[in-house]
Parts: C-alpha cells; structure tokens; sequence
C-alpha cells in the first residue's frame, strides 16, 4: 500500500450524499433528454434504457423526488451545522460561504493563468467549489419547483393558466440544459481533466487529498492546520489499490455516461420540434 500522506477533506456522509447526488441527476439528465429527443432514433435508445418513453417520465418524476429529498435532507443538516457551532459554521475558515477574499483570489487566479501574478493561497474551499455549492440551491428551486408544477399539468392548471404551465416547462427544460452544460462540460473539466488532476479527482470517492499536493493548491489551509496542530489528527491513510481501481471504474464510467448524453443532445438538436 502507497505510504503517501493523505489529507481528510470530506466526510463519509458527504462522500455519500455527492455520490447519490451524481447518480440521481445522471437519471435525471438521461430520462429528460430521452424525452425531449423521443422524435429521434437517439433518443428512442435512451429511452429504452428505462422501458420506453412512458416509463421513462415515471422514472424521471420518482427520481426527481429523491433528489428533492436530499436537497431538503441537506439543508436540515446545515440548520444542525450552524445550531452546533453557531456563526463559526458561516464565517470560520472551513465555512463554503462566500466571503469577499474570493472575488479577489478569482481575479488573482486568472492573473496567474495569464502568467501575471502569483497563484493564489487558498484555503478549504476555492471559489469555483463554493459556485458549485451554492448553484445547486438555486437550480433545485427553479427545476424541483417547475418540476413539481409539472407532475400533475390537470391539477396545476386549478393554480394557473395554461400559459403559465407552459412558461413552467420551458423554465424547466432551460433550467436543465444549463445545468447539464456547466456539469457535464465545466465542472468535469476542473474536477478531473486539469493536467493536476487528470485522469480523475478521487478526493470526492476517497474522501482525502494528497498533503503534498494541497501544499501547493491549497498552502493557507494546509498552513492553518498546521498553526492550530490540527494537521496530524487530519491526516488518514489511502484507500486500498482495490478500492481506488472501484472509484476509478464507477466515476469513468458515469462521466462517459453523461458525455455521451451531451454530444448526443448536440448531435440531434436541429432534428427536435420545439
């Protein structure tokens, strides 16, 4: 077994929820997308994959519930967070909220990409994860909502008028296909395809990341452990070759899965009837 020192990042429980998180909004992306592209052979095999186009919305609207459920079952678990450890779970260093020293480590970032100024000295959490966090609110209040308008038009219609349920669905389809784009193109970009990370980030699978490599990508939180002697009781051992040859084998075979449903959106988009 690897003697590399490995650094805890996240939990069980958030390993957990990210990856029941992953699986339900590759579903989701998948039944969706067979049925907005049913006209075309395309989609007629995604379909097939859940039993057809009938059965395809049946499992869209059940899974789309689960997630519904675990975005509720999240937001209890940071009401708990903050009644546990009060202001310090939004303001402390390990807290994902946004602060102003982001917007300045994202102009400092970009002049780095460009060669100009020094990389940035992040701690926990960068920027660009705390967008990632925090799109997911908006996007399950604007999909889960529509979604939820949608589930019943006939008894929705006693709410509003037809008009209304339209809009509902096209917020819905549009709310979708821009968070498909940003997971499926931006956020496994940075997550696995970066020359420091490519083939693919196991933290998210392992829960730890390389201490070494924090060093470099995230010095301030591994200076802060350091400072406050929290480091040694941080640091966990690597997963077994067996366990990490499973992680590899599920992420790549789910990001494939959703690569596929994006180049054959794009691949059939002008043969739909919008």
């Amino acid at each position: 077994m690897s003697t590399e020192a490995r650094l805890r990042r996240f939990s069980p429980a958030q390993r957990l929820f990210h990856v029941t998180l992953m699986l339900c909004f590759a579903i989701q992306s998948a039944t969706g997308l067979a049925r907005l592209f049913s006209e075309t052979p395309w989609g007629q095999g995604v379909g097939r994959l859940f039993g057809g186009y009938e059965a395809s919305l049946t499992v869209h609207k059940y899974v789309g519930l689960c997630m519904l459920a675990l975005f509720v079952a999240h937001v209890l678990y940071l009401l708990a967070t903050l009644r546990r450890r009060g202001l310090a779970a939004v303001l402390g260093p390990d807290s994902i909220a946004p602060a102003p020293a982001d917007l300045k480590q994202f102009f400092q970032h970009v002049g780095w990409m460009l060669g100009l100024t020094n990389h940035p000295r992040f701690d926990r959490w960068g920027y660009w994860e705390k967008f990632d966090y925090w799109a997911v609110f908006w996007g399950m209040a604007i999909i889960g909502g529509t979604g939820l308008l949608l589930w019943d038009p006939l008894a929705s219609s006693a709410l509003m008028p037809g008009w209304g349920i339209n809009l509902a669905l096209w917020v819905h389809r549009l709310e979708a296909a821009l968070a498909m784009a940003h997971v499926f193109l931006i956020h496994f970009f940075i997550g696995h395809l970066r020359p420091h990370s490519f083939p693919m980030d196991m933290a998210m699978f392992e829960g730890s990341v390389s201490l070494e490599a924090s060093r470099g990508e995230r010095a301030a939180w591994v200076e802060r452990l350091e400072q406050t002697g929290a480091l040694p009781g941080a640091l966990v051992q690597p997963a077994a070759p067996a366990r990490r040859l499973l992680f590899l084998v599920f992420g790549f075979a789910v990001m494939a899965f959703c690569l596929y449903l994006l180049v054959g959106g794009l691949a059939n988009v002008t043969r739909v009837t919008w």
